[in-house]
């Protein structure tokens, strides 16, 4: 099995456990090394008053890309836990989906620091900046 395959396999070993992102609906799209990228259909499980994508849905997604992202660095049986993120929302929308990308910026031993972007895609494919996420990750023993 390739390196890529392999990271394929435990992200989405692991992604398949999410409670939260078999419930509204998220896919895991890609996987490489230091890189994961979710994408989240719009739906009534993922809207505010509004009827705009939720913050909150917004953030988990981001925070679960950028995780996953942090996971690809981290030595076989240990597994990643976020410590904090910030999250900066740009704009709101309705219909389409929305893709998180989670790239590594620094993988120590013992900490992760990731970025994540989130973009809006429209019925044409049309990507619109959505939202940027900084976060800080622990590296911690798998307990499962």
């Amino acid at each position: 099995m390739s390196l890529d395959e392999t990271l394929w396999a435990r992200v989405q070993t692991s992604f398949e456990r999410q409670g939260l992102m078999r419930h509204i609906g998220a896919r895991l799209l890609q996987v490489e090394p230091g890189l994961c990228v979710l994408a989240l259909p719009y739906s009534d499980k993922v809207t505010q008053q509004q009827d705009g994508f939720h913050g909150g849905a917004i953030g988990a997604l981001a925070d679960i890309a950028g995780g996953y992202a942090a996971l690809t660095t981290a030595p076989e049986g240990m597994e990643v836990t976020t410590i904090e993120y910030k999250i900066n929302f740009m704009a709101a929308f309705q219909g389409g989906e929305i893709q998180a990308s989670g790239r590594v910026v620094k993988a120590g031993r013992r900490v992760v620091v990731t970025t994540a972007e989130v973009v809006h895609l429209d019925a044409t494919g049309k990507q619109t900046p959505c939202a940027v996420m900084q976060q800080t990750l622990m590296v911690v023993p798998k307990n499962y």
